[in-house]
């Protein structure tokens, strides 16, 4: 077994918190991704299974033994780092080997656990090579391969991608997948950007820097799918996506049946008329995806509400538009047929989904639900 299973855990760099009091469950086999922005802790965590970062309180297990003070060479743990970290005198061959051969493993058994690797990855006509004369993304496989021959029962990924342009992230992302799913071993894969989490985890871990008032730095764990359709707060709701969700302040009508501000009125969403009840006459927060806000000239949805605002930005990315409109002091997000584009200040009348928004109060910013 090779779970991990962080109890409690925090870390400090002297008196400034990291991570504080962080549980959290990853499963035999998963892909678990830690995504969040700079200072959220991610990275450090990471590091903590490795052994490269001392925990500070809590503890640690990787499968059922206690890591907290075992040294990181007997964790049986594999990094990729985003430098890569190849030496640079030595064939894609010997950068494979390295680490085998500091084992005392025999040449014989060496030899064919690169080739092994080598195979999967795609470098065998690239063995005698040395990193200078790689791309971006053959180097990145060779550190791949490095982890590979290990057969840890972890494998972490540190921003692994960071380095390569547009077009190689799309395909070692897919490579990364593909290779997780080939060997099933558990992989925590520390990212900031919310694609990548998206695309390549079972679950996504989002963390948030400690604030004031000891907000905690786990914020929700779930399948991508989850977060992105019922976010438990306003932190997630905003990190996953892209472009991000709409928010709007609002008020709720007596009834809790309707959200009303200056520009528009529009029903709150059948589900969440009782539970918005207490609510009425307060402001709280609306939340919709660009998705589910369209053109009102086009067929909608039955339940939607009209809001009129002025086009600031337009972005063309070929199967759609992305409009950026103005309404009051917001810009909403909109992403429209591409075969009307509007004209930059012109206004437009746009439709909101009713059954598609989310409600998020303004105190605790935790959605609300049924």
């Amino acid at each position: 077994m090779a779970g991990i299973t962080f109890s409690n855990v925090s870390k400090r760099f002297g008196a400034t918190p990291v991570i504080d009091g962080l549980t959290l469950d990853i499963a035999d086999h998963e892909f678990m991704v830690l995504v969040g922005p700079s200072g959220c802790g991610k990275s450090t965590a990471l590091r903590m299974i490795a052994g490269l970062e001392e925990i500070t309180a809590g503890e640690l297990r990787i499968g059922d033994r206690v890591v907290n003070d075992v040294a990181p060479k007997d964790r049986d743990v594999a990094m990729v780092f985003q430098n890569y970290a190849l030496y640079p005198h030595m064939t894609v061959y010997d950068n494979i080997a390295f680490g085998l051969r500091t084992r005392g493993m025999p040449a014989p058994e060496i030899a064919t656990l690169v080739e092994e690797a080598a195979g999967i990855l795609g470098l065998k006509p690239l063995l005698d090579r040395k990193p200078k004369a790689l791309s971006g993304g053959q180097r990145q496989r060779v550190a791949l391969g490095r982890a590979i021959v290990r057969k840890p029962a972890v494998f972490l990924f540190d921003e692994p991608l960071s380095n390569l342009d547009a077009e190689l992230r799309v395909q070692m992302r897919a490579e990364i997948a593909r290779l997780q799913q080939r060997l099933k071993t558990t992989t925590v894969y520390v990212t900031h950007d919310q694609v990548e989490a998206m695309t390549l985890g079972h679950r996504i871990c989002v963390l948030a820097p400690t604030g004031p008032g000891g907000r905690p730095n786990l914020q929700q764990v779930g399948r991508p799918l989850e977060l992105y359709d019922t976010p438990r707060n306003l932190f997630v709701a905003k990190f996953m996506g892209s472009p991000q969700m709409n928010l709007l302040a609002v008020t709720v009508s007596g009834d809790g049946a309707a959200l009303e501000r200056a520009e528009f009125r529009m029903a709150a969403p059948t589900a969440l008329v009782s539970a918005l009840r207490p609510y009425a006459g307060r402001r709280v927060v609306m939340g919709v995806r660009p998705e589910h806000v369209g053109d009102r000239a086009a067929a909608g949805p039955a339940r939607s509400a009209a809001i009129r605002g002025v086009v600031e930005i337009i972005e063309t990315v070929g199967h759609e538009i992305i409009l950026h409109v103005r309404v009051g002091d917001d810009l909403v997000i909109a992403k429209l047929d591409p075969r009307r584009i509007p004209a930059f200040g012109e206004s437009l009348e746009l439709s909101i989904d009713a059954d598609a928004i989310h409600v998020f109060d303004r105190e605790t910013e935790v959605r609300v639900t049924v």
